[in-house]
């Protein structure tokens, strides 16, 4: 496994870290990307254990709380050999507090999931979404606050606009406070809107990148091909509700590539996916997620090699998005 440093900060953490999403399924959106319980993640994280990748990857809103609570099970008895990342802001109770980024939303928040997770700290603490009805600096301060006790160690956000992204980290910079150190954010070889605004940001900022959603929320398979029926997996199971828009042309004509330049390196489709995304400079950590053994394996086999220079220029040729103004203006 390789590591990388997860933005500018000492911590070193493995380019490949495993996301939680199919733990639980305990509710209708979250269902169908997966129903793993204690037993079966208990599997599947020893196996990223055995190899190299002892990060792990959830949210609070993850079935309301239970991909938390089976994580922090399974993770019984390990814990002092993993790095943990959590979320917090989204929608967790039907009061007016339940969400946000405020200090009372997120002092409690974390409180709860350090009890789902059965631990006294969390590793890496994340802002899931821009909170528009709180000031910056009560968040940055809560943040702050929350590193000086002890029970974070590290911050950062995610699905922020590169504009709320900078405004953030100047605060953080005016005041003195703790700074987001890794932008998780949604990337993959048919979804490269990160590359325009957020990229050069998170280059300018020296950040980490922690990408999640890789294979193009389960597009990037191989279970979805021109001219033939879906494949059982997220997409047949009603899971592309909520995902990232793409045409479907352009999917097909990428799954194509990818199954070619998988045949010549003796890969699968997943595995070329993922290793694009390892060769850009600004990715920290990709967040890989499986519903069983098999997809891991072959997931985790994604690393200890590298595309072939002609391959990577196939792709990007491909996939290349329309840039947005203005970045159309200085292209040109």
């Amino acid at each position: 496994m390789e590591y990388r440093n997860l933005g500018k900060s000492g911590l070193k953490v493995p380019v490949l870290s495993y996301g939680t999403g199919t733990f639980g399924g305990t509710n209708e959106f979250f269902g169908r990307w997966g129903k793993t319980d204690v037993k079966e993640a208990s599997k599947l994280i020893d196996i990223c254990l055995e190899r190299g990748v002892n990060f792990f990857d959830t949210a609070n809103v993850y079935s309301q709380g239970d991909s938390e609570s089976i994580l922090g099970a399974a993770l019984s008895g390990k814990r002092q050999n993993s790095i943990i990342s959590t979320k917090a802001t989204f929608q967790m109770g039907g009061g007016p507090n339940d969400q946000g980024a405020s200090r009372f939303h997120l002092t409690n928040a974390l409180e709860d999931s350090l009890r789902r997770l059965q631990t006294d700290y969390i590793d890496l603490y994340i802002m899931h979404g821009f909170d528009t009805n709180t000031p910056i600096e009560e968040t940055l301060r809560t943040l702050e606050k929350m590193v000086n006790s002890g029970k974070v160690r590290y911050i950062g956000c995610s699905n922020f606009a590169a504009w709320q992204l900078m405004k953030s980290l100047s605060v953080s910079d005016r005041l003195n406070l703790e700074k987001y150190i890794v932008y998780q954010g949604y990337y993959s070889v048919i979804g490269r809107d990160y590359e325009q605004e957020l990229m050069p940001l998170v280059k300018d900022q020296e950040l980490g990148l922690m990408v999640w959603s890789p294979l193009g929320w389960g597009r990037l398979t191989g279970k979805i091909k021109r001219n033939q029926p879906v494949g059982e997996g997220r997409i047949k199971s009603g899971g592309a509700i909520g995902s990232p828009p793409v045409n479907d042309e352009l999917v097909y004509d990428v799954v194509d590539s990818l199954e070619r330049i998988a045949l010549e390196m003796d890969k699968s489709i997943p595995q070329v996916a993922i290793n694009w995304l390892l060769q850009n400079d600004t990715v920290s950590s990709i967040v890989i997620g499986a519903r069983n053994e098999r997809q891991l394996i072959d997931n985790l086999d994604s690393v200890g090699w590298s595309l072939l220079p002609q391959h990577i220029e196939e792709l990007n040729t491909l996939t290349q998005p329309n840039l947005l103004y203005p970045h159309w203006v200085g292209k040109r």
